[in-house]
């Protein structure tokens, strides 16, 4: 076999096994993605139930438990390490953990899951930009998806059944949304000698820790919630699923391919709380939101795509 063709074949395999990587790491951020749309008709089932700072307390207890057997000892042999880190590691828990999910929460008060999975799909904007300004190029393919995308969220935020009402609680969501988007460009800046598990763990455990203050303001001034088939069930779904399940899933996502392509796959967002919200709860859906779907699901697709 000559050199050229050996050549050749080694290009076609790296290729592959480059096609392989990108679809496992865009598999792993569709499948944070889902789980976090789920995660907003929590918020809004939640709301008058449980206060927003004490579900997004217990919601990071419960991810903690279920993180713990599989993390707190690496989490301890690495304790060196990330006290090194520690001013990335509290960065990363303050807009990961303290602040997303607690804005997210008390949005579900005022504004429909519909509107916050909207929202929320204006992240991937954010993570584009900061990786552009880090000095990463783009590609026109990722732009192009981005746009294509971003048509189809404002058509289904200003035409359809879920066109937002300006609630005070898509305020809450925008906020939730910066902070989103800044933890996930951040995370391309994360240590790589810290794996991925202790990692999660610690930015649990710090980000409940700085929500402890609050949580106890809550307490005292709005008393507890009772726990009831109602209330526990929602609360294991996020803390177990939503959480350890789908923020580990996101973390590898992003370390893999970076957070603007992964982020293109986050625009399934409002696609998918549509689809929950027709399946659970039985709201219509409309020609308009059938081709908004269509437009999102092709800018993911071709944002996402690799060149030949």
């Amino acid at each position: 076999m000559t050199e050229t063709a050996t050549g050749a074949r080694a290009g076609r395999d790296k290729g592959v096994a480059r096609g392989r990587g990108l679809g496992f790491a865009l598999a792993l951020a569709a499948l944070a993605t889902v789980v976090w749309s789920g995660s907003f008709v929590t918020s809004r089932a939640l709301a008058d139930s449980v206060p927003p700072v004490q579900h997004a307390f217990w919601r990071w207890i419960i991810a903690i438990a279920a993180v713990a057997p599989f993390a707190a000892r690496r989490a301890w042999r690495q304790r060196a390490l990330l006290r090194r880190h520690l001013r990335f590691l509290l960065a990363a828990s303050l807009l990961g953990v303290t602040v997303y999910n607690t804005l997210v929460n008390q949005a579900g008060v005022t504004t429909t899951a519909g509107n916050m999975g909207m929202i929320m799909a204006a992240s991937p904007v954010l993570m584009a930009v900061y990786e552009r300004l880090g000095g990463a190029r783009l590609g026109a393919r990722r732009v192009a998806g981005m746009l294509v995308a971003c048509v189809g969220v404002l058509l289904l935020v200003s035409g359809g059944s879920l066109a937002m009402d300006r609630a005070a609680g898509d305020l809450w969501v925008i906020g939730g949304a910066l902070a989103f988007g800044s933890y996930s460009a951040l995370l391309r800046r994360k240590p790589a000698e810290i794996s991925g598990l202790p990692f999660l763990f610690a930015t649990f455990v710090l980000g409940a820790l700085m929500l402890l203050p609050v949580f106890l303001v809550s307490l005292g001034l709005q008393g507890g919630f009772e726990p009831t088939a109602a209330t526990v069930p929602p609360l294991l779904y996020v803390g177990v699923v939503s959480s350890a399940v789908a923020f580990f899933a996101w973390n590898r996502a992003i370390s893999l391919v970076g957070a603007a392509r992964a982020g293109v796959v986050y625009y399934l967002q409002p696609v998918c709380v549509a689809l929950l919200s027709f399946a659970l709860l039985g709201e219509g859906m409309g020609w308009l939101q059938v081709v908004c779907m269509g437009l999102i699901l092709s800018g993911v697709v071709l944002g996402s795509a690799t060149r030949k």
